[in-house]
């Protein structure tokens, strides 16, 4: 009688493994969310420079009672262009848009403002993106939902745009906006 070897039964329990693996990595919440620290606790400071100009964003400013949006942008960032129509939507229906403008010479700035309108309520400067490492903001775009306490909300990496800002941003602001109490002029 020929035995067999116990190493005929390699292959498959290494292919069962890696099923399983790629599996359970298929079920995960959002493989691709970067996890925020900052959620559920109060915003950090913010830089206390702004363009000329422009209204300066202060912490008072996320305190203000109202659930307000803390959008990181820059003038030499694409993806900030293309959130620029959303941002601009999100303040006409009464949601206030802050913005922090990151490592952006002050000229380009201003330019980028004046030839697509300006979308903030307020706006501080990060010319050295240190205030950016305190919110742990990677690159622009990325966009916090902050309540009316200044507590962080929700982390939102990459453009406002699409399906993506549709089905994951829009649903926690106005799941945000709801429990405050607050109205929106149209919802999307």
């Amino acid at each position: 009688m020929a035995r067999i070897s116990p190493l005929v039964a390699l292959p498959p329990l290494a292919f069962a493994a890696l099923a399983g693996m790629f599996l359970w990595g298929m079920n995960r919440d959002d493989p691709t969310a970067i996890p925020s620290t900052l959620i559920g606790r109060q915003a950090p400071a913010l830089p206390t420079t702004t363009l000329p100009g422009t209204v300066q964003l202060t912490d008072a400013d996320l305190r203000a009672g109202k659930v307000t949006l803390v959008n990181f942008w820059a003038s030499w960032c694409p993806p900030c262009r293309a959130e620029h129509p959303t941002l601009t939507a999100l303040a006409a229906e009464g949601i206030p848009v802050m913005g922090v403008d990151l490592k952006d010479p002050e000229p380009q700035a201003l330019r980028f403002l004046a030839d697509h309108g300006n979308p903030y309520a307020a706006i501080a400067t990060d010319p050295q993106g240190r205030g950016a490492i305190d919110w742990g903001v990677t690159a622009p775009p990325e966009t916090f939902i902050v309540d009316g306490q200044g507590t962080v909300l929700f982390r939102y990496v990459g453009p406002l745009v699409g399906d993506d800002y549709r089905q994951r941003f829009r649903p926690e602001l106005d799941k945000a906006l709801a429990a405050a109490g607050q109205a929106t002029a149209a919802a999307d």
